[in-house]
């Protein structure tokens, strides 16, 4: 993996993960109801998704800064690491039961498939992967 390959990578599936978690909070936040008819995690008294947008908060601004040359490759390879694995954490201990209960039966069919938990984890799952492969290359420093 090229050092630029991992700065467009890393950029875009940050956006889309700030654009996914800030609509699913700006609903919440807005109406009150959760996006597509699902079930509202709370965690520490709040909505998920509103930790989930500020972990993809923190992944964007990272990878921004690594796109603009404003910070070192290592540095923001290793702070897209942390977070995005945070993230995976985060998202799949809502996602899991949630997949759970879709593949028993005993969770009605999602407006995409899967739910928004599950869809966190994926983005989350691929900003951590490829910052492990970026770290685990010759030529990281």
């Amino acid at each position: 993996m090229t050092h630029q390959f991992y700065r467009r990578a890393a950029f875009i599936l940050s956006l889309l993960g700030v654009l996914f978690s800030g609509y699913l909070s700006g609903i919440k936040f807005f109406t009150s109801t959760c996006a597509f008819n699902e079930s509202c995690p709370i965690f520490l008294g709040l909505p998920a998704c509103y930790f989930g947008f500020a972990l993809f908060l923190i992944l964007f601004i990272t990878s921004l800064m690594l796109l603009m040359g404003k910070t070192a490759f290592a540095r923001a390879v290793k702070v897209n690491t942390f977070f995005s694995g945070l993230g995976v954490l985060f998202a799949g201990y809502f996602a899991y039961p949630e997949v759970r209960d879709m593949l028993a039966g005993t969770l009605p069919y999602r407006f995409f498939g899967l739910t928004t938990c599950a869809y966190g984890f994926v983005f989350f799952a691929l900003v951590f992967f490829i910052s492990v492969w970026a770290m685990n290359k010759k030529g990281y420093n």
